[in-house]
């Protein structure tokens, strides 16, 4: 446990992150990668001592494959990680507040209440990590709910560098910008949403996505195997690299052109999407014993791992792109 005794010189570089979940180990992690001091906090004692054994794997992991995203040393980076069972001691002096706890609204409005109670500077950034819930719902009874707004990150942080910044109707925009510039020097890339929408940028599509392919696959017009296959060696070659607009753009001479031969077609096509149903039934059992073949259960680590693996050396290949360019541009 970290000494919070040393006054404001020791936490000008403090990081509190409530919740030791998955989302609030990574955030641990990527903030001490970039040197801050990260206090982690859970109620539960067990939670904690697993949270800081997964983190410590998952950073060795890193550095044993050369991923790390980070100059410091494996040793330095872990030092930089204490936790607290304490909430007070988690959030008091810290600079910037990621709140992690389950998505669960009540849940997450009851630690706000209590982390606002104890906050007195006027300058501290109140963060949520929520896949979908719109920040007004979270954070109308705070006295300080102008600091307030969703921070997500894309699966896996480490990995994902996208984070969605959504502020609620009443947030300052002067927080927004000090969480925008702490996400950019932590490596990440966050997008700011304008207003707050249910399910943001990011689950919005990817809902979008799954509403398609589960009429594709449920109404048997493809078998599962062939729906991933769309995906991953059809249009996510794409979308590693571009967004959907872009690829619009560029598949024509320019936008209008391409929506003045293609836009009469797609709108054709969304006329015949379905209505949005839960994914039960029949259907859903043969989806589930499909996947259960491409990978069983008792496996979904080891294809994680896979996955990782492949989405480190794809970050790697973008920036190295990126420089490439910008090496390019200053000939």
């Amino acid at each position: 446990m970290a000494d919070t005794s040393k006054g404001d010189a020791a936490t000008m570089n403090k990081i509190a992150i409530v919740g030791s979940g998955l989302v609030g180990k990574s955030w641990a992690m990527l903030f001490a990668c970039s040197g801050y001091d990260v206090m982690l906090y859970d109620v539960i004692p067990d939670q904690l001592q697993s949270a800081q054994e997964d983190i410590e794997a998952q950073l060795s992991a890193l550095y044993k494959e050369g991923l790390q995203r980070s100059s410091l040393t494996l040793a330095e980076v872990k030092g930089h990680i204490c936790t607290t069972t304490i909430l007070e001691e988690c959030v008091t002096g810290a600079i910037y507040i990621q709140e992690c706890v389950p998505e669960n609204r009540d849940l997450k409005r009851d630690v706000w209440r209590q982390i606002d109670d104890v906050i007195t500077p006027d300058d501290v950034v109140f963060a949520t990590s929520t896949s979908a819930i719109v920040p007004s719902l979270l954070s109308d009874h705070l006295k300080k709910r102008h600091r307030f707004m969703v921070a997500h990150p894309a699966n896996p942080p480490l990995l994902n560098p996208m984070v969605e910044l959504v502020p609620a109707p009443w947030t300052e925009p002067a927080a927004v910008d000090r969480a925008r510039a702490l996400m950019e020097v932590i490596g990440q890339v966050p997008i700011v949403l304008n207003k707050e929408i249910d399910g943001f940028v990011q689950a919005r599509i990817q809902a979008a996505i799954i509403h398609v392919a589960w009429q594709l696959v449920s109404e048997d017009y493809v078998d599962v195997e062939s729906l991933e296959t769309a995906m991953s060696e059809g249009l996510g070659g794409w979308y590693a690299f571009m967004g959907p607009f872009d690829v619009e753009h560029i598949n024509a001479n320019g936008f209008v052109d391409s929506n003045k031969k293609y836009g009469a077609m797609v709108e054709q096509v969304q006329k015949t999407f379905p209505k949005p149903e839960l994914m039960q039934g029949p259907a859903a059992e043969k989806l589930t014993r499909d996947l259960e073949q491409w990978t069983p259960s008792n496996r979904l680590a080891d294809r994680c791992r896979w996955r990782d693996r492949r989405m480190s050396a794809l970050l790697q290949l973008k920036r190295k792109l990126d420089e490439e360019g910008k090496r390019e541009e200053l000939k």
